[in-house]
């Protein structure tokens, strides 16, 4: 059921009054940031602003490879959480939907609510919801009804997690809302899940899209965070997304400056690294009759390099190298 504007309002503000409230809630330290920072009341009852359709073209295009990774993910959590009555979002970081999936027959409902693209959801806008105060403190989180700060607000339901780009960025997030009134606190909660790993999958798609050409490594230690390496024909780490940077203490810097993937890896996932590269300069040696010159053009690499390979590999040849 909806708060009332005057029982909600005066609940905002018993929050505000008391001073140590933000230090024991995070919904209770986003309300303070909402009329402190941003100036906002929570009985205020304007609608939300859109963006003009010029810069919601601009916001799109640059978050084009992003989308593209993302699409299929959002069709498929859509069949998920459509017939809950739910809609999902995807925006940009300041909050604004660039892309939205939701069931025909709850569009207007949705729209209304402004659960639209072009809709701006910064916490500074709209001020304590699910999208904008997952980008202000950068975790995923849910804000159930009159968790929100404004009154208009708090006949929804958000489940919302960020979303980083292939160099670890926090470039937007991923939300599925609700208004009807029967998602209880359970219903949320799977909710929360799936928004969780599909904004896994969005972004092993993109880290992959953006290394189409590279080898990319699973690290084992951290997998159940997704943690991924792309790795160059020397096995140098070329990127790694935001779960192998958190997991490694990899720095744009050590990237630009030459990190090898063994290095990052425990002895038996750099071994296994080696087998696998083993196997790849064999057979491309044994199809060019063991000369090295012609194994190199198959690899694409060059002559030297592939010398560096085979000595740290201990491979050797039993024909001419070329």
């Amino acid at each position: 059921m909806q708060a009332t504007p005057v029982h909600h309002a005066a609940r905002v503000q018993a929050m505000l009054r008391d001073h140590s409230a933000a230090a024991r809630s995070s919904i209770a330290a986003s309300w303070l940031r909402s009329a402190r920072d941003h100036g906002l009341d929570p009985e205020d009852s304007r609608p939300p602003r859109w963006l003009e359709e010029a810069r919601l073209r601009e916001a799109r295009e640059r978050m084009a490879p992003l989308l593209r990774a993302a699409a299929p993910v959002l069709d498929r959590l859509l069949e998920t959480v459509g017939e809950s009555g739910c809609c999902i979002l995807l925006t940009d970081a300041e909050g604004v939907p660039l892309e939205r999936r939701g069931r025909a027959g709850d569009d207007a409902s949705f729209r209304q609510w402004g659960l639209w693209t072009g809709c701006v959801w910064s916490e500074g806008a709209e001020g304590t919801n699910g999208i904008g105060t997952c980008l202000a403190e950068g975790r995923a989180l849910t804000i159930h009804r009159d968790q929100h700060f404004y009154t208009r607000n708090t006949g929804l339901s958000c489940s919302t997690a960020p979303l980083h780009d292939h160099a670890g960025r926090l470039v937007g997030c991923l939300d599925v809302s609700s208004c009807r009134g029967d998602v209880d606190r359970g219903v949320v909660a799977l909710l929360a899940n799936a928004v969780g790993e599909a904004v896994r999958r969005i972004e092993a798609a993109e880290f992959r899209q953006a290394y189409a050409g590279a080898r990319i490594l699973l690290a084992s230690e951290a997998a159940q965070d997704g943690a991924l390496l792309a790795l160059d024909r020397d096995d140098l780490v070329i990127g790694a997304n935001r779960a192998a940077r958190r997991a490694f203490g990899i720095s744009a810097e050590a990237i630009a400056a030459g990190l090898p993937a063994a290095s990052l890896l425990a002895p038996e996932e750099a071994e296994q690294l080696d087998q696998a590269e083993r196997g790849v300069l064999s057979r491309a040696l044994a199809r060019s009759g063991g000369n090295v010159s012609a194994a190199a053009r198959l690899l694409g690499i060059s002559r030297a390099t592939l010398h560096r390979k085979m000595a740290r590999l201990g491979l050797g040849t039993r024909a001419p190298r070329g």
